[in-house]
């Protein structure tokens, strides 16, 4: 308010001159200048250490991920699910994090390739710019000397194979074993580990002593010799599908010399094998023994496992398990496992959705490209995922995913170098090469969907500008 003195003033300028009025002339500035007013703000990032993926839609910053450097810290496991439909990126992402990853001199990884084309595996071309020869698994060619595991290897402790053996018979059997055929499997191998001395044991000499069991084994458990060939007759036939069946050669003789487990980059080549056919778990689970034994050591390297269609794993109640042992077990020794399937689905709804929901609960990073909405909305429940995530997944643009690690949601854009393109793409991803690199249009178009989903669907606990947060499933 005015002393009266200034007021007075005030009223006897107004009469001599009219009442005056400051009027502020505009000003003209550029976007670039007046963004000063309203300072940006951005989820934070996962560090600055680490494989560079891309960048964060938002804020357009790199987005940097490294589970090894995150493990302890951000992440309780280094395990991490890779989920969306076909043609959206998820074999560019793969590919081009694995590069990157063996740029570091502690890293190593072994691939499930069961994608092929050209009568060769996906990832051929990486194979070969190594100079590493993937380990091709094929009925046809092991006949005729090709690759062969063991599954009787020595490197692979007795308990080891006894435990592959179960598996194997399991897996094509659909049933556990029962107390009778085990005790049969048990003796079997037993006998053949302390009578085979000169050479490796093969399945050949299991499957020969389940029908000729010998007198001692059955005098042990004073049981009839002949119920003891009977309880081992169904796990015989099961063996023999190995050695004399439509998978015999991979694992009827002893594992093929000269397999580089040193190398940088280890491909097993499973695409010559029916991905629909009960073959393909019963090798998933040779394969994930075999490595168990032979390939994760304590050397303080920093172990990748990447599986393809990797539903064959997750959907089969007895291989779901023995990969739990595994991620466990690794996870102290190094090994990130990168699971990659088409559809959450496959998994959660299959035979084996206890075992899922246990190896999916270990997975503390979710990369989830397009996918309809429906199954939006079931990835969304299972995962625990944001509603405005759940909003955007269907509208996603190729090689554009919403990453989930450990609660910390963002949307990112994946970025492939003109060196690795050549290698990224096979003649089947040359369809997404289109759409993929198309600037930074999909950006903001994934940024507006995104923006406006956020709006629609705010989280409580949100502040703007933060990273949004979301259940663990």
């Amino acid at each position: 308010m005015l002393d009266p003195l200034s007021a007075i003033t005030n009223a006897f300028t107004s009469f001599l001159f009219g009442k005056v009025e400051t009027t502020r002339l505009p000003v003209r500035t550029s976007t670039g200048q007046a963004q000063a007013v309203y300072l940006p703000t951005a989820a934070p990032g996962l560090g600055d250490s680490g494989v560079i993926i891309g960048r964060e839609v938002y804020s357009g910053k790199g987005y940097i991920y490294d589970p090894f450097q995150l493990y302890g810290q951000q992440l309780p496991a280094p395990h991490w699910l890779v989920l969306g439909e076909s043609g959206n990126g998820k074999s560019a992402l793969e590919k081009t994090y694995v590069l990157r990853q063996l740029r570091f001199r502690d890293r190593q990884v072994v691939v499930l390739d069961a994608q092929g084309e050209d009568g060769v595996g996906e990832w051929n071309l990486i194979a070969q710019q190594l100079d590493i020869t993937p380990i091709r698994l094929d009925p046809m060619a092991a006949l005729d000397g090709g690759i062969r595991l063991n599954p009787l290897d020595p490197s692979i402790t007795t308990t080891g194979q006894l435990a592959l053996l179960r598996t194997i018979i399991e897996v094509a059997m659909g049933r556990g074993l029962d107390e009778r055929s085990g005790f049969a499997l048990k003796v079997a191998h037993a006998y053949v580990n302390e009578s085979v001395t000169d050479r490796q044991p093969v399945l050949t000499d299991i499957v020969e002593q389940l029908r000729h069991p010998e007198a001692e084994s059955a005098e042990s458990m004073n049981v009839d010799i002949d119920d003891v060939r009977a309880w081992g007759l169904d796990v015989a036939l099961v063996l023999d599908r190995l050695v004399d069946g439509d998978l015999r050669g991979m694992f009827d003789g002893p594992t093929t010399a000269g397999i580089d487990l040193d190398a940088p980059l280890i491909v097993f080549d499973l695409s010559h094998i029916d991905r629909n056919s009960i073959a393909m778990p019963i090798l998933m689970a040779i394969v994930g023994v075999w490595l168990e034994h032979t390939w994760i050591r304590p050397d303080r390297k920093k172990r990748i496992f990447l599986v393809e269609e990797a539903w064959h794993i997750i959907n089969s109640p007895f291989v779901a398990q023995l990969f739990q042992r595994l991620l466990k077990f690794g996870r102290r020794l190094g090994l990130s496992f990168v699971a990659v399937v088409h559809h959450l689905s496959d998994v959660v709804d299959g035979a084996a959705a206890k075992e899922a929901a246990a190896i999916l609960k270990m997975a503390s990073t979710r990369t989830i490209y397009a996918q309809k909405a429906d199954e939006a909305r079931a990835t969304g429940r299972v995962l625990g995922l944001p509603r405005w995530a759940v909003e955007i997944i269907p509208t996603l643009t190729p090689g554009i995913a919403v990453w989930d690690v450990n609660g910390n949601v963002q949307v990112v854009k994946h970025l492939i170098t003109d060196a690795e393109r050549p290698l990224v793409y096979t003649d089947r991803a040359m369809t997404e090469d289109g759409v993929i690199d198309r600037g930074p249009a999909p950006e903001r178009a994934a940024a507006d969907r995104a923006a406006t989903a956020r709006e629609r669907y705010p989280d409580p606990d949100e502040v703007y500008g933060t990273t949004p947060r979301s259940t663990v499933a």
